[in-house]
């Protein structure tokens, strides 16, 4: 079976990017990319310390660039952050260089899981928990159409490992019709 390029897995944070992609990439045997590790190996700074002493904007670049970066590295499975499909033109970028799978993982679900993850989340750190529901569903709702340009999505509502299945299912089919 050939590979595209690239898998990006894009959703809000804590819809699992990162741990699901790491078992994707183990299953298709391809290579994991998380871009954050990425950003904070090349700048020698974490991301809420970015954001902190730069700005966001300042990190959207870093974003963008470590993006494009993945090229070099195809074909691989990428943890993208939950905003880059939302700045400059890295949706349609993602579409063009690879499948983009949006893990969409209901507001509720997240809140639960971000509630003790806070203090490494720079858009959330500031937060009160009573506002985080409420939050994350007005933040979503701006990223949502965003989101919906990816090539699949896959509805998340609990952790499980039938997931996975599911996201494989959806994904060799466009991997094998691709050609690529």
């Amino acid at each position: 079976m050939q590979h595209p390029p690239l898998i990006f897995l894009i959703g809000f944070m804590g819809c699992g990017k990162t741990s699901w992609g790491q078992l994707l990439a183990q299953k298709l045997l391809l290579p994991f990319i998380d871009m954050d590790v990425q950003i904070e190996q090349h700048t020698g700074q974490t991301v809420s310390e970015i954001f902190a002493q730069s700005g966001e904007e300042a990190f959207r670049v870093l974003e963008q660039t470590a993006l494009q970066n993945t090229l070099l590295s195809a074909p691989a499975v990428v943890a993208t952050g939950g905003g880059t499909p939302c700045f400059f033109d890295n949706m349609d970028w993602m579409n063009t260089h690879g499948i983009t799978v949006f893990l969409d993982t209901p507001p509720d679900v997240l809140a639960s899981r971000l509630k003790h993850q806070k203090q490494f989340r720079p858009l959330l750190a500031h937060v009160p928990d009573h506002l985080l529901g409420d939050h994350i569903t007005s933040v979503l709702a701006h990223r949502l159409p965003f989101y919906q340009k990816a090539t699949v999505s896959v509805l998340q509502e609990h952790d499980t490992t039938h997931y996975l299945n599911h996201l494989l299912q959806k994904i060799e089919p466009l991997m094998t019709a691709s050609g690529r």
